[in-house]
């Protein structure tokens, strides 16, 4: 089984898996191995004393890679100190390599985001698509960071090493939170090692459509697709609304018009990151009567004890008139 998310659907890694910018650790030979495997590697700007010393670093990577096609990125982690590095120099070092994955960290990230965002390489023809990753450790810097237009974030929890921030909340919440608050893709980092832990940070996407379900009524759900004869019953969220009000326009609406909107991989991001409004998913009216999220051999239990409970019930008022009329 391949496990596909939107970051490897994004970047093209075979797994949903990122290497930590481990200040020290995140060197050429990590990166490039964390790459070839599958995963998203790392290398940490500051670990190498000047910019010069990173693009060796990029070129050493980028050799031990070889044919390989995984991919790796540079952190750079920006550090309170009173002779701050040249972290623009570094950005333009990487950019000037061809690196086109990075992540951002630490205070006031604006001017660098803004410079991968916008920086031309000498003898470029145009600015290229960076893909920026911006590491958080309160779901307040992680709206501003969406708002700066990074592609990505990672929710970083207490559990973490490095700067786990002042506010000590731990992981599990923040991307509770994250599932909430966020209308882009995330990364949950810090206290994962293992595959439960990359199992159950995959799985508060779910989490969160299962809570959005419990809290709706009968009412929030919508037809779609009546006026092209293929009648379907959706969750009534904004893609959806959408699509109602193109159907209902003066002529209609063909399929082409909704096609973007009613994308399978757009219904599929819902699911993945709790995001309710990312795009089409199907809900039938009986959310109306869901009012928690036990588990599957709880729910069977329960279904089947009231089944029970139920003709009990009929069977004795069935047997009770049939007494009353002797």
């Amino acid at each position: 089984m391949t496990i596909t998310t939107e970051l490897t659907r994004a970047l093209g890694i075979k797994h949903p898996i990122v290497q930590g910018g481990m200040q020290w650790v995140g060197v050429a030979p990590l990166a490039a191995a964390v790459a070839r495997g599958g995963g998203l590697g790392l290398l940490t700007a500051l670990t190498q004393p000047s910019p010069d010393a990173l693009r060796k670093a990029i070129r050493d990577t980028r050799k031990r890679l070889g044919d390989s096609q995984g991919k790796f990125g540079v952190n750079i982690t920006l550090l309170p100190s009173i002779s701050p590095p040249d972290y623009a120099g570094y950005a333009r070092a990487a950019m000037d390599e061809g690196v086109d994955i990075f992540e951002t960290a630490g205070n006031n990230p604006g001017p660098l985001i803004k410079l991968i965002q916008t920086y031309q390489s000498p003898g470029a023809t145009a600015v290229p698509k960076r893909y920026i990753i911006h590491k958080c450790v309160t779901i307040r810097h992680a709206l501003s960071g969406q708002k700066m237009g990074v592609d990505c974030l990672s929710i970083d929890g207490f559990e973490c090493a490095g700067h786990p921030g002042e506010e000590d909340i731990g992981g599990l919440v923040l991307l509770a939170r994250a599932a909430k608050e966020l209308s882009i893709p995330y990364i949950a980092s810090g206290g994962f090692a293992d595959g439960k832990g990359l199992a159950a940070a995959m799985s508060l996407g779910a989490a969160k459509i299962k809570e959005k379900i419990v809290a709706s009524t009968e009412r929030d759900t919508v037809h779609i697709f009546r006026t092209l004869r293929n009648t379907a019953r959706v969750y009534k969220n904004a893609v959806s609304v959408e699509v109602v009000k193109l159907e209902r326009r003066p002529g209609g609406a063909k399929f082409e018009d909704l096609r973007e909107l009613v994308a399978g991989a757009r219904g599929r991001k819902v699911y993945e990151t709790g995001d309710v409004d990312a795009g089409i998913w199907s809900a039938g009216i009986s959310v109306g009567l869901i009012d928690d999220i036990p588990t599957c051999e709880e729910l069977v239990d329960r279904i089947v004890r009231e089944a029970e409970e139920t003709i009990g019930r009929m069977a004795s008022s069935i047997s009770n008139q049939r007494q009353s009329k002797l």
